[in-house]
């Protein structure tokens, strides 16, 4: 049944002042970047004299070149093992039904209700403790442990969706468990595969607290987590404090709009289960 224009009417304003209420203060950035250094910008209006430069100066002031090599040492340490490790327990949950599997899923749910801040201390003395602090292996594994239970739970919704005809065939025709994950669930769960690295990107490149805490060398932190010390040292130049800002913003936005597409077809292949 086909939708009429007055229907979509409320979903269309929705979407126009969601990407107005996002866009928005992009703008507003962006046209404070190019402002005179020394200035404090008002509102969104374009300068008469763009000031390219002020993306070269704070690129150089906030070293943007040293942490962006750290922050992907970081995002490869935490992607590629988080997305393995969740999508082979969601399988083993899920598709294998292994013994206390739904005990131990809802344990990992549970990790979901556990406020993030309160791990901080504990967090911190267990780290001190491993002889891992001021190291990135020292807020990668951390990094994995936090956003593991999420993780699970994306990937489980994914395989609920699969039918189980699949698996019984593959096992009719000889397919082992491990058989069948790799030539038949893996590619079926790209869209869910290639979302879930993207969460996790954007989790990890914008890490704030946790690096702060546990990386004490500004060189070796994610982009964000130097974001503290380029404040601190630039904070009464609202145009530079802007300039970079957006540097660090620049590669999320571009991974989103490369993977956006994954993103939005693995909702809508949970939304039309059955």
């Amino acid at each position: 049944m086909q939708t009429t224009t007055r229907q979509q009417l409320p979903g269309i304003v929705l979407m126009i002042a969601a990407m107005l209420f996002s866009v928005i203060p992009l703008l507003s950035m962006f046209s404070a970047a190019l402002q005179p250094q020394g200035t404090v910008p008002g509102g969104i209006s374009w300068p008469a004299d763009p000031q390219w430069h002020n993306f070269v100066d704070a690129w150089n002031a906030a070293n943007i070149t040293t942490l962006l090599g750290s922050s992907s040492l970081i995002v490869l340490g935490v992607v590629p093992a988080l997305v393995i490790i969740s999508t082979m327990a969601a399988y083993a949950i899920t598709i294998l039904n292994i013994p206390l599997g739904r005990i131990l899923f809802l344990l990992l749910l549970a990790g979901l209700t556990l406020p993030f801040e309160l791990t901080i201390i504990p967090l911190y003395q267990q780290i001190q403790d491993m002889g891992l602090l001021n190291n990135r292996l020292g807020l990668i594994l951390p990094l994995i442990a936090l956003n593991l239970p999420f993780a699970v739970f994306w990937m489980r919704a994914h395989f609920l969706t699969v039918p189980q005809e699949l698996s019984e065939a593959a096992g009719v025709d000889g397919a082992g468990s491990w058989n069948a994950f790799r030539h038949i669930h893996i590619p079926l769960a790209g869209p869910a595969l290639a979302s879930l690295a993207l969460l996790t990107f954007l989790s990890t490149w914008n890490q704030f607290l946790l690096t702060i805490v546990l990386i004490q060398d500004a060189e070796k932190r994610t982009m964000a987590g130097a974001l503290q010390a380029f404040v601190g040292q630039y904070s009464t130049d609202v145009v530079l404090l802007n300039a970079g800002a957006l540097l660090i913003m620049a590669p999320v936005i571009v991974v989103f709009l490369l993977l956006q597409r994954h993103f939005v077809k693995a909702l809508l292949q949970g939304a039309t289960k059955g």
